[in-house]
């Protein structure tokens, strides 16, 4: 009997271990999509810094040049393997094939119209469309970029990055619904 009652306070039956399992994947089930938003997120962070590094350099191709480069092989931050106007940056760097990134695109040579563009749609990898589908633009001549979500996930991203409560299928980061405005005509 003595025994009995040793183990019977020291333990915990099945129903009472079935319970806690419960709650903990009920509340791991809730944080889940907040995590994967969470990582999108620095992965766009990732895409406005490369973003920001072909903005400049193409700034600086206008100062010597008076145009900019139609491909990255004309600018001073061309990455290695890149083809034409475009590269990714996860896997294979000219088709983005067993990757997982962006397809970064350089897209026109005027002055006040052209802009560098970082696509995410399709899981290199597999060719499945990806949970957040959405392209981030910004033009040369300015500082503000656009999110643009192509699904109702990408759209809710989009919306968070730029800080309005409302998705919309496009929007800039300076907290506007639509497309950040065209750079004024110097």
């Amino acid at each position: 009997m003595k025994n009995a009652n040793i183990s019977r306070l020291g333990g915990f039956t099945l129903i009472e271990l079935l319970v806690v399992v419960l709650i903990i994947g009920i509340l791991a089930a809730m944080a889940m999509p907040q995590y994967f938003k969470a990582v999108e997120r620095s992965r766009m962070t990732e895409a406005i810094t490369i973003m920001d590094s072909v903005v400049k350099a193409q700034r600086r191709k206008w100062m010597q040049t008076n145009r900019y480069a139609e491909k990255f092989e004309g600018l001073d931050v061309a990455p290695k393997g890149a083809v034409w106007g475009q590269y990714f940056t996860k896997g294979d760097l000219q088709t983005g094939a067993g990757g997982n990134g962006f397809r970064i695109i350089i897209a026109g040579t005027n002055f006040d119209s052209s802009q560098v563009q970082a696509a995410r749609m399709i899981n290199g990898s597999t060719g499945n469309p990806l949970q957040y589908q959405y392209m981030l633009a910004r033009f040369y001549q300015s500082d503000n970029v656009t999110c643009q979500g192509n699904n109702a996930a990408g759209r809710e991203l989009c919306a968070d990055f730029c800080g309005i409560d409302t998705p919309t299928l496009y929007c800039c980061d300076n907290g506007t619904s639509g497309w950040c405005p065209l750079p004024a005509n110097n």
